[in-house]
């Protein structure tokens, strides 16, 4: 028979892809080592930080390796620890690593590891594995020859006392660990999080404190969590909300069992443990210190360990809760000797086509909806007591809603109270400004409730008027409260001799200030250029004097009208001769243009707004024939405070008159009577 000429051989290459480049964070490598620990039935496990030297320094009691065991296991890439040396430890634990390959993740995150070693009753082992040095084995080696690479050799000296692993991570590749206070409390967050074995019988000790369950710090951001299996996680989350109707903190237990197809069912062949929470306000689940430390994950562990990071990602959920929700699964049915290794060459990820996987992710996705559906309804509650807390008034005017509305309202409230906004005053504010909008939407509705009643139904008509009343009340308060503040403005500008610049603004964008029937006064583009061309070679025309006491000139229409607006300054003294044979002026080159334009019969008025009476008014019977002369031009003085005084009576005789107002303004009216009562009071 003639000799086989096949041959596979295995390239050093390989380490680059199983592990020179393994993991991203140093929270992740440390996590490999620590998980190392375990599975050497190790009960303590030390991670210190020599910040001289730079280095990361990580020794457990665990049983320690001589030379046969760090040539045959540690450095044997691939070493199958299940098959070789059983599913389960002396101490009966179930080992976390499998594949062979965690130890390469910390060429990840350094250059140089020194390892120290000691197996009770042998000599102790110390070897240093240079990344360098593997990498130029890599480069140089042939793949028609074996290719191997030997450790340096480092003298034991004593590193272990009794029996144990010492490992030295040196050279770090990351700058971002600085070796400081804060980097150091963070990484010990971090491990927190990447284990559930904070136990008795493992102790992990980080820069010289124990890891406790509470340096996780998540807990303590949980509002509403529901749990699965029997350990009650609620016990770590202090700031849960209290159930209303149990009266306790807010924690639910639900069915952790599901069949192959993902659906709960008590006699289904997996099952999970754990807890989905939501938290207070989005920001709680923000980034810390560290980039990557963004809550809003779902964790998923297995054997005690993380094994994906994220599963919550695998969900394409627009709910706007989802960015509440944070937890951690575990599911060691996804590990189990008998099957297949479900975990990426990565260690950080799944094999998404396993039916083991696919059933857990359909068990999750329901889970995750109910939780998201229950906490919108529990947010929504909490929204509308917050709500009614804050103003009597608030919650007459929920009551007062149809059942329909109410719902609608609670969601809205709800969502106002998911916004991060520490201010009370703001809140309320916020609060009422959702009410007049929800009235506003409401008004659509009953619009289209119109279309559809029978003229017969004189009750449901009924209905729909009152609450169309109340809305028309509501919304004409809005408008005059708003325009009380612009005469207010006004004043005040003009009270104080402000740049004639400011009152120009403020009264051409209001022109309902003098006519309370502008409310669309509007300026066509091709009316307004030529007619201000006009009227510009007018104003050019004028005196030193004259363009000394004038402040702008405005063109707007408003219906068929063609209005022409002068302002004076409000401390200049005129006469009605002052102002006529500029008027004129105005007067005939608007007619001129009107009559190019086939707009001859169109009405004229301009106005001349004067801070003081003109000088002739004080002749007998002078603001008559003022009047009169000014009249056959088209033309009528205004004085600011004439224009501020009738704004001032005509918009607050309104205001005044709460009991025209409905229910909304008076809702509205009593809440900023109270703020504004707190404001004086302070």
């Amino acid at each position: 028979m003639s000799k086989n000429p096949y041959m596979m051989t295995i390239s050093l290459n390989v380490l680059n892809h199983l592990g020179l480049n393994l993991y991203s964070n140093i929270p992740a490598v440390l996590a490999e080592v620590i998980a190392n620990a375990w599975d050497a039935d190790a009960t303590k496990v030390e991670v210190e930080f020599d910040k001289m030297n730079k280095t990361i320094i990580v020794t457990d009691n665990g049983i320690g390796m001589d030379l046969h065991a760090i040539n045959e296991k540690y450095l044997l890439v691939g070493h199958e620890k299940r098959k070789v040396d059983g599913s389960v430890t002396e101490l009966g634990r179930l080992p976390m690593g499998r594949k062979g390959i965690g130890k390469l993740s910390l060429f990840a995150i350094a250059d140089n590891i020194s390892v120290y070693s000691k197996k009770k009753g042998k000599e102790g082992v110390a070897l240093l594995l240079d990344a360098s040095k593997i990498k130029k084995a890599i480069e140089q080696e042939s793949l028609s020859s074996e290719s191997i690479y030997q450790p340096e050799p480092l003298k034991f000296d004593k590193a272990i006392a009794r029996n144990g692993t010492k490992i030295i991570i040196a050279d770090l590749k990351t700058k971002k660990f600085g070796f400081t206070q804060s980097s150091i409390l963070n990484l010990k967050k971090r491990i927190a999080r990447r284990f559930s074995l904070i136990e008795d019988n493992f102790k992990m000790i980080v820069d010289g404190s124990e890891v406790k369950l509470h340096d996780r710090d998540y807990f303590n951001k949980a509002q509403f969590i529901f749990q699965y299996g029997e350990y009650d996680y609620s016990e770590h989350c202090d700031n849960l909300d209290i159930d209303d109707e149990t009266n306790v903190k807010a924690s639910y237990t639900r069915k952790n069992k599901f069949n192959e197809m993902g659906k709960k069912d008590e006699d289904g062949i997996y099952s999970i443990s754990g807890w989905i929470a939501t938290a207070h306000s989005v920001a709680d689940l923000g980034k810390g210190v560290d980039e990557n430390d963004n809550l809003n994950k779902i964790t998923l562990l297995i054997r005690g360990k993380v094994a994906q990071e994220d599963i919550l990602q695998e969900y394409n959920i627009g709910s706007l809760i989802t960015k509440y929700v944070y937890g951690e699964i575990h599911a060691d049915f996804l590990d189990t000797d008998d099957k297949e290794d479900i975990t990426t060459s990565s260690r950080q990820k799944i094999i998404e086509d396993d039916s083991r996987y696919q059933a857990l992710k359909s068990f999750l996705f329901d889970e995750i909806n109910y939780v998201i559906n229950e906490t919108k309804k529990m947010k929504d509650d909490k929204g509308a007591e917050i709500a009614f807390s804050l103003h009597d008034n608030i919650k007459k005017w929920f009551d007062d809603l149809h059942e329909d509305h109410q719902v609608a309202a609670k969601k809205l409230f709800g969502r106002i109270n998911m916004l991060p906004i520490e201010d009370q005053n703001e809140k309320r504010r916020l609060f009422v400004s959702s009410i007049l909008a929800f009235e506003s939407l409401k008004l659509r509705n009953l619009l289209h409730r119109l279309e559809n009643i029978s003229v017969k139904n004189l009750s449901a008509l009924r209905d729909v008027f009152i609450q169309l009343d109340d809305l028309e009340a509501n919304a004409y308060y809005q408008i005059t409260k708003q325009r009380l503040e612009v005469v207010k403005k006004l004043e005040e500008l003009v009270d104080i001799q402000a740049k004639e610049k400011f009152i120009q603004e403020h009264l051409f964008s209001n022109l309902w200030l003098l006519d309370p029937s502008w409310e669309r006064a509007t300026n066509t583009q091709f009316m307004e250029k030529t007619l201000k061309n006009a009227l510009q070679k007018v104003v050019d025309s004028l005196t030193k004097k004259e363009k000394n006491a004038r402040v702008d000139i405005y063109y707007a229409t408003t219906g068929n009208k063609h209005v022409i607006i002068e302002l004076k300054k409000p401390d200049r003294k005129l006469s009605t001769f002052d102002l006529i044979e500029q008027i004129r002026n105005y007067h005939t080159a608007t007619l001129k243009i009107l009559d190019e334009h086939n707009k001859l019969n169109d009405p004229i008025e301009i106005i001349c707004v004067v801070g003081k009476e003109l000088k002739d008014w004080n002749n007998p019977k002078g603001r008559e024939i003022s009047t009169e002369l000014l009249k056959q031009l088209s033309a009528r003085i205004v004085m600011y405070s004439s224009l501020i005084e009738n704004a001032q009576k005509q918009y607050q005789d309104y205001i005044n008159s709460s009991n025209n107002a409905g229910r909304i303004y008076r809702l509205i009216a009593s809440i900023e009577e109270e703020d504004l009562a707190a404001l004086t009071s302070t």
